[in-house]
C-alpha cells in the first residue's frame, strides 16, 4: 500500500466528507454530545484510510491523529465551530501549534421517522502548521515589528494580552520573535488549562489565504 501523504489525506477527506453527508447513522440519532460525534467521525475517517494507505496511527502519547504527517483531526459543529487542544507552551499562540489541522465542520440533522442522524459536512479545511497561531496575537506582534518596536514593546504587548508567561519567559520569547518574526496565524486561541481553538476565521478565509485550504465546501 502507498504511504499516506498530505495530498492524499486532503483528497480522501474530500471524498469522505461527500459520502458522510449522504449517510444516515442510527448510532448518532438524538446524540447532542459534540465529543461523541467527533469521536465517531474521526474513527470512521481513519478506518476509511486503513485499507488504502500505510500510516502511523495516533495515540495519547503522540496527542495527534497522524503523527507521521504532523496532522491532527478536529470535528466541530457549525453552530459553535471550536474545540480544545492540549496546552504545551505559550509559544504556540505566537508560533503555531506545531502541527497542521484537518477540520471537519458539520451540521447534524436528526430524522425522527427513520430514527437516524446525518452529519452534513459543510466545510473541510486543512490549516497548515505555520498558520495555526492566534490571529490577534500574531497580527499585533507583526504590527509592532513593522513600527520599529523592540523587545520591551513585545514584552509589554504579551503581558497586556495576558499570555500565560512570566516576565523572564516573555523576554525570552521577545528575543526569539526578533530573530524569527512569526507568520500570521488564523486561529482564535483562548487561554485555558487547555487551549480553546475557534475556527470561525479559517472557515471564512478557507481558499483565500496561503496555508488554509478548502478541501471540501458546500455552497449554501
Amino acid at each position: 500500500m502507498p504511504n499516506l501523504t498530505i495530498e492524499t489525506l486532503c483528497s480522501e477527506a474530500a471524498i469522505f466528507s461527500s459520502a458522510e453527508s449522504h449517510h444516515s447513522e442510527p448510532l448518532l440519532y438524538g446524540i447532542t454530545d459534540g465529543k461523541a460525534v467527533g469521536t465517531y467521525l474521526e474513527r470512521k475517517f481513519r478506518l476509511s484510510l486503513k485499507g488504502k494507505y500505510e500510516f502511523v496511527e495516533g495515540n495519547s502519547a503522540s496527542g495527534i491523529d497522524f503523527p507521521d504527517l504532523l496532522v491532527d483531526v478536529k470535528v466541530t459543529s457549525v453552530k459553535q465551530p471550536q474545540s480544545s487542544c492540549p496546552f504545551k507552551s505559550a509559544r504556540q499562540k505566537i508560533f503555531g501549534l506545531g502541527y497542521s489541522l484537518m477540520i471537519f465542520v458539520y451540521d447534524k440533522v436528526d430524522n425522527s421517522t427513520s430514527r437516524t442522524a446525518t452529519l452534513n459536512i459543510l466545510n473541510t479545511i486543512f490549516v497548515s502548521a505555520e498558520r495555526t497561531a492566534d490571529f490577534q496575537m500574531t497580527r499585533g506582534i507583526r504590527n509592532i515589528l513593522e513600527n520599529e518596536g523592540n523587545a520591551d514593546d513585545l514584552i509589554a504587548f504579551m503581558l497586556d494580552r495576558n499570555l500565560p508567561v512570566d516576565e523572564i519567559e516573555a523576554a525570552s520569547i521577545a528575543n526569539e520573535i526578533i530573530m524569527k518574526p512569526p507568520t500570521q496565524g488564523f486561529l482564535t486561541i483562548s487561554n485555558a488549562l487547555q487551549w480553546r481553538l475557534q475556527y470561525g476565521r479559517v472557515i471564512e478565509r478557507a481558499g483565500e489565504e496561503e496555508g488554509i485550504m478548502a478541501v471540501y465546501q458546500v455552497n449554501l
